[in-house]
């Protein structure tokens, strides 16, 4: 009993450490959302959209393939060990494609990028869990969480940098790496894996680990659940830059800057709200997470629909506030919904399922929206599609039936 108060700063103390590391994982993702016009414009081989929606969908299918892996591995070895070679992996790649010549070179940069990042997510939250059981999971995952949105902000202003030329695009990929293979030094000194605590399960082959999450129907909505949704997220965080530089003739570093300052503070508003709102609602109802996750994702149906249709900036602004906010409810409860599902020694490998299936179809979707726009499909039309899907993923998650153990 002596070490509860201990553990209990090494929990929050673990969600410190790995929030810069997030904040590294998502930074590198939109800062090439955002610094697109000067890239192509360097990179003369990359004649259309469709070809920088295939630049951005390899990412994501290489992603895909290897976080089941990845979930796998963490769920045997160190969490900690898993987390520290991805970000110094990652950073290292992330430098190397401020240095690429042609379209080839960027789509294997961006290729081998997923690879390196698949490992981070499953492990840091299926570590981020281990510390933190029922009373305090949804609102330390939000946290967690938080650092992506900062990442996805501070990437928004690449932009700007990539039209000064005293920076470039070139080197802002080179200076982001170079921070990331430092800040992995100190991480792996410090990063913890939680002591056994309880009764130690036993380790999960192969067998078990496809018997429990593939015979569980729970969690085979949960992975439906999980992508749907995101499917429009990529949309907005890949696309958005663009969509407004066209659509209300902006700059490069504004149009970057509005498509993510204001949904991403928003949705950092939804993830503590939505993470304090799911703990508390967990003490009186087993299936309090899932009913605010249910909301989160019911706030992106008018989102999508607003923002196709904005007239304006300042409309398309306030309803990706909107989306923002959803997001944040959704995003802050999928890992503890998960909890509620399967044992600790499954957790990385589910998450790492439900990112292979989420992040291909997150792939696809990027793809099928450039062909769409080289063909100039109007974009409400686009985006009423993907509120169609967000709506469908509300049945779904409101089916799942959480077992009552969510240590």
């Amino acid at each position: 009993m002596n070490s509860t108060p201990s553990v209990s700063r090494i929990a929050w103390l673990v969600v410190a450490l790995l929030i810069p590391v997030a904040l590294l994982n998502y930074l590198d993702r939109q800062m090439l959302a955002a610094m697109r016009l000067s890239m192509v414009t360097e990179l003369p081989d990359i004649e259309t959209k469709a070809q920088w929606g295939l630049v951005l969908g390899s990412f994501k299918w290489v992603y895909a393939i290897f976080s089941p892996i990845a979930g796998y591995l963490a769920d045997r070895v160190s969490r900690r060990h898993v987390i520290c070679f991805s970000l110094f992996a990652w950073s290292a790649i992330t430098w190397a494609t401020g240095h690429v010549q042609n379209y080839e070179q960027l789509l294997w940069t961006r290729a081998i990028m997923g690879v390196s990042e698949a490992f981070y997510i499953p492990a840091a939250l299926a570590l981020i869990s281990d510390y933190h059981l029922g009373p305090t999971r949804s609102r330390a995952v939000g946290l967690h969480q938080i650092g992506i949105y900062i990442g996805v902000i501070i990437g928004g202003f690449a932009g700007y940098a990539a039209d000064d030329p005293d920076i470039g695009w070139r080197n802002a990929f080179a200076w982001c790496g170079l921070v990331g293979i430092a800040y992995s030094i100190p991480l792996f000194l410090f990063l913890r894996n939680r002591p056994a605590y309880g009764e130690t399960p036993a380790q999960p082959t192969a067998g078990s680990t496809v018997r429990a999450l593939l015979g569980n129907p729970s969690f085979l909505l949960l992975v439906a659940y999980f992508t749907l949704p995101a499917m429009a997220a990529w949309i907005v965080r890949d696309w958005m830059p663009d969509i407004l530089r066209e659509r209300f003739n902006l700059g490069q570093g504004k149009a970057g800057v509005s498509a993510v300052l204001y949904w991403q503070i928003a949705a950092i508003m939804g993830a503590l709200l939505g993470g304090w709102l799911a703990d508390r609602w967990m003490r009186s109802h087993l299936r309090g997470r899932i009913f605010v996750s249910a909301i989160g994702t019911f706030l992106l149906l008018p989102a999508l629909f607003g923002v196709g249709n904005a007239s304006t900036l300042g409309m398309a602004v306030f309803f990706l506030v909107v989306f923002g906010l959803g997001w944040g409810f959704f995003d802050c409860n999928n890992m503890p919904i998960l909890c509620q599902l399967v044992g600790p020694e499954h957790r990385a490998t589910g998450y790492g399922l439900m990112n292979l299936v989420s992040i291909s179809c997150g792939g696809f979707a990027d793809w099928i929206f450039g062909v769409l726009r080289d063909q100039n499909m109007p974009l409400n039309a686009i985006f009423g599609v993907f509120a169609g899907i967000a709506l469908l993923s509300i049945f779904i998650v409101l089916s799942i039936r959480p077992r009552t153990n969510t240590g």
